[in-house]
């Protein structure tokens, strides 16, 4: 099978790879010329994926794989499958912005071939497979949409760091834009996956579905966030309660958290809003979400006595622990939550540089001593932090539940934790 992966990135190479490992020969396609020189070196671009630079190696090695900058050019050459996988981006609000995803649809229409294939893998609001991407691939080819090409969304369900062991395990999901459309995509991704290929009958479901799991989690959390909320005011321990809550099997409450961050659960949920704006749940698990931030700094202002002048150091830029990524991450509006209160909030994390951090609009800590800190990221570094490492420290909100508290307590520093009791120095 000949095959074309458009957009190397966090899940398009290792896509692509896979599908080279499995027997077909790729073309990688990207517009960054250092991806594409990179790929070719068999030099992953980004880090902390398991298993691709050996996989990566392998197939370059033997030619099944190669990258290339011309999308246009690699889809005239009539492969069986194009698959797309470009980030849609979006602005502050989580609206999308167009302009990438539609790009790389006029560069793959205008070389599209009679008997192609092509599956579309990044997240969609409703409807946009049939009713944009599958006209603007028909316009851009002159040819006829579900019969001389065929158009399948196909939505990712990896995670970052474990793509390999994902795509091994989960059902893929293929919804076409006909019957016959549908039948030769999942003919076409099980011909590479070791998992199950599920028909899920329209395009328009397997966009919903994508849109339904990462709207269930925000939901979810939305609801561990609120029941801590609850606890903090009662004086409960959450952690114990949502524990003993889960030991039936009908819960499945998630863990509070002081951000919800990344290109996924903040969001999709806007996009299942777009066609369904009436929805009430979705709306009001962004809102309680979105609240957070500013709640932990609240939490931490009230065990300071207030936070007039004090120099707070917010650990952790990245969304999440071990990802170099700062997409909606949680660090922007806890520094802009505790600059409201009136703290300098100052800025580390091991992921990034102090120029990075700048070029972020963040504030890097001058290493100098502070008053406290609040922990956004779930770094594994984070772990093994002690109150030596923070000089001056008097308090420290943990809002990733990471550090050592009883640690920090016998050093004389105060834990607080979202929805659960403080934990503070031994009484001299």
């Amino acid at each position: 099978m000949q095959v074309v992966v458009v957009a190397l990135g966090k899940i398009g190479l290792p896509l692509a790879v896979q599908i080279a490992r499995s027997g077909h020969s790729v073309v990688g396609c990207d517009i960054n010329p250092q991806v594409v020189e990179l790929v070719n070196r068999a030099e992953p671009p980004f880090p902390g994926e398991a298993g691709l630079e050996q996989a990566l190696a392998e197939v370059i090695a033997s030619g099944a794989l190669r990258a290339q900058l011309d999308t246009t050019a690699a889809v005239a050459e009539g492969p069986d499958l194009v698959v797309t996988v470009p980030p849609l981006a979006v602005d502050a609000n989580a609206k999308p912005d167009w302009g990438a995803l539609d790009a790389a649809v006029a560069a793959i229409g205008a070389g599209l071939q009679a008997g192609t294939t092509v599956a579309i893998e990044t997240t969609l609001p409703v409807g946009t497979t049939r009713g944009r991407i599958s006209v603007a691939l028909e316009a851009a080819s002159g040819l006829k949409a579900e019969q001389d090409f065929f158009t399948v969304f196909s939505p990712e369900r990896v995670f970052s760091g474990r793509i390999f062991a994902d795509l091994a395990k989960y059902p893929k999901l293929v919804g076409g834009l006909s019957e016959a459309g549908e039948a030769r995509g999942v003919e076409l991704y099980g011909s590479f996956l070791e998992a199950e290929v599920w028909p899920i009958g329209s395009a328009e479901a397997a966009e919903m579905v994508k849109l339904a799991e990462t709207t269930y989690r925000d939901i979810n959390i939305a609801f561990a966030n609120e029941l801590a909320r609850f606890a903090d005011r009662e004086g409960i321990d959450v952690e114990r309660v949502i524990e003993a809550a889960n030991s039936q099997p009908f819960s499945h409450i998630h863990s509070p958290g002081i951000a919800v961050g990344g290109h996924c659960i903040p969001v999709y949920p806007r996009f299942y809003l777009e066609g369904d704006p009436d929805a009430a749940l979705p709306a009001a698990a962004r809102a309680v979400n979105d609240a957070m931030p500013a709640y932990a700094a609240q939490r931490l202002e009230k065990a300071l006595d207030g936070l007039e002048g004090a120099r707070v150091l917010v650990l952790g830029a990245a969304y999440r622990g071990g990802v170099k990524e700062t997409a909606f991450s949680g660090v922007f509006g806890t520094a802009a939550a505790l600059e409201a209160l009136g703290a300098k909030a100052l800025v580390s994390d091991p992921l990034y540089s102090d120029d990075e951090l700048a070029a972020l609009g963040l504030t890097p800590w001058d290493r100098e001593p502070i008053d406290a800190a609040i922990v956004q990221a779930d770094h594994a570094e984070y772990a093994q932090l002690s109150a030596a490492d923070l000089p001056g420290v008097r308090v420290v909100l943990d809002g990733r539940e990471i550090i050592d508290a009883a640690a920090f307590a016998a050093a004389g520093v105060t834990v607080e934790r979202i929805g659960r009791p403080s934990t503070t120095p031994p009484a001299s």
